[in-house]
């Protein structure tokens, strides 16, 4: 049965995790000289190569009005390309400049370095647990949201 002691003991162990992986965001972000959202964004457009606005926007759990503030920021230093869609000029695709791929490339590094840290202090025998337990909080996460999805 699950009680609201377990609901508050979730509740605070994902406000910690966040609130520490959002001082190492923010530190990371800094040393790139870009935002937290920024950051978020780059490294989206940087996966993907191409991205439409409303894919990025979706991706990152935003609505397009904001989506479309951080991409012009990116865009007016530099960092990235919008150009409408050659298929459907409805569409606003995002690309990543040379710059904007030299500061993905940092984000990149910065984070797979900390992050392997973080997975070399989890015991080796538990490694995969932790990873299946967070896909299981983010597909209980996405469900309790859009009970359509996860």
């Amino acid at each position: 049965m699950i009680t609201s002691d377990n609901a508050r003991e979730l509740r605070e162990l994902v406000r910690q995790t966040e609130a520490r992986l959002g001082v190492i965001n923010e530190m990371e972000s800094l040393c790139c000289g870009v935002s937290f959202t920024q950051c978020h964004a780059i490294t989206a457009i940087g996966r993907a190569v191409q991205i439409s606005l409303n894919d990025l926007a979706k991706a990152l759990n935003v609505d397009n009005s904001t989506m479309s503030r951080t991409v012009n920021t990116i865009v007016n230093k530099g960092l990235a390309n919008r150009v409408l869609d050659p298929k459907d000029r409805r569409y606003v695709m995002i690309s990543l400049t040379r710059e904007g791929k030299i500061i993905f490339d940092e984000i990149t590094q910065t984070m797979d370095a900390y992050f392997k840290k973080i997975f070399e202090n989890i015991p080796g025998d538990k490694r995969n647990q932790v990873l299946e337990s967070l896909q299981l909080l983010i597909n209980a996460i996405t469900s309790s949201v859009d009970p359509n999805e996860g």
